[in-house]
C-alpha cells in the first residue's frame, strides 16, 4: 500500500469512528434547560441495562407517598415540525411518553392534575417531565469494517447520509415533594428507538414504541426497590 493510500485508510478510520462514537447517555451541551437544576445527575445503569443520567434524594422513599400530580409529558421547548420529524409524530410520541409514564405510576399511585385535587392527608409527589428532542444518529461501526478498504465504504456512506441510523429521543423528569418544594428524583435520558435505513427516512412515533415499554418497566422498578 503506498503512503497516500495509507493515510487514505487512516483518515477513512477516523471518520467512521468518531462517526460511530455515539454517546448511550446525554452530554451536558445536549441539556434542554427545562430541570432547574442539573446539579447530582450521574450515570446510572437502570434494571434494563440502558445507561442514564440520574440522581435520587438520599433516603427517598416511593412508597411514603400515595399521590403523583401528572398533566402528561410536555414538548419542550416548543416544537417545531420538520420535513423528517412532522407534527403529527410529534404528537403521537408525545402521547406514547406520557401513556408510557402514567402506565408505570398507575400501580402504586393515585394521579390527579393538580395537587389542590390530591386527598386531604395525602403525601404528593409532583412528576415534570419533557421530550427535549427527536433526532436520529449514525449507528456505530460494525466490527467488519475494521478493515481500511470497509472503513472507506463506512465513512463514504456516512457522508453520503446513507448509513444506517438509530432514532432517538431526549426526555427529562424530575419528582418533587409537594410539601417541601424539592426535587426527590431527577433523570435525563436518551431513549433509542428504531434503525433507520438512511438520513432521509423520516421518524414516526412507532419507532419508539418498544423503547417506552422498556421505559415503563425501568420506571416500575425505581419506585418499587427503594
Amino acid at each position: 500500500m503506498s503512503v497516500s493510500n495509507k493515510w487514505m485508510a487512516v483518515i477513512a478510520l477516523s471518520c467512521v469512528f468518531q462517526v460511530g462514537c455515539v454517546s448511550k447517555v446525554p452530554q451536558q451541551e445536549e441539556y434542554s434547560g427545562y430541570l432547574p437544576n442539573y446539579q447530582g445527575l450521574e450515570e446510572q445503569t437502570t434494571q434494563s441495562e440502558q445507561k442514564v443520567m440520574r440522581w435520587v434524594a438520599p433516603g427517598f422513599d416511593p412508597h411514603a407517598y400515595s399521590t403523583v400530580v401528572f398533566n402528561g409529558v410536555e414538548l419542550y421547548p416548543a416544537p417545531i415540525p420538520t420535513a423528517r420529524v412532522n407534527l403529527k409524530t410529534l404528537e403521537d410520541v408525545q402521547i406514547m411518553a406520557s401513556d408510557s409514564v402514567r402506565n408505570a405510576l398507575v400501580p402504586a399511585f393515585k394521579i390527579v392534575p393538580n395537587a389542590q385535587q390530591a386527598p386531604v392527608d395525602s403525601r404528593t409527589l409532583i412528576l415534570q417531565a419533557a421530550i427535549t428532542d427527536i433526532s436520529a444518529s449514525n449507528e456505530g461501526m460494525h466490527w467488519y469494517e475494521a478493515v481500511p478498504v470497509a472503513a472507506i465504504v463506512g465513512a463514504t456512506q456516512a457522508a453520503t447520509g446513507h448509513r444506517d441510523q438509530t432514532a432517538e429521543l431526549y426526555l427529562e423528569a424530575d419528582l418533587i415533594d409537594a410539601k417541601t418544594g424539592l426535587p426527590v428524583v431527577k433523570v435525563v435520558r436518551k431513549v433509542f428507538g428504531e434503525t433507520l435505513n438512511n438520513a432521509s427516512q423520516p421518524i414516526v412515533a412507532n419507532d419508539f414504541k418498544d423503547a417506552f415499554k422498556t421505559l415503563t418497566s425501568d420506571m416500575l422498578a425505581l419506585l418499587s426497590k427503594q
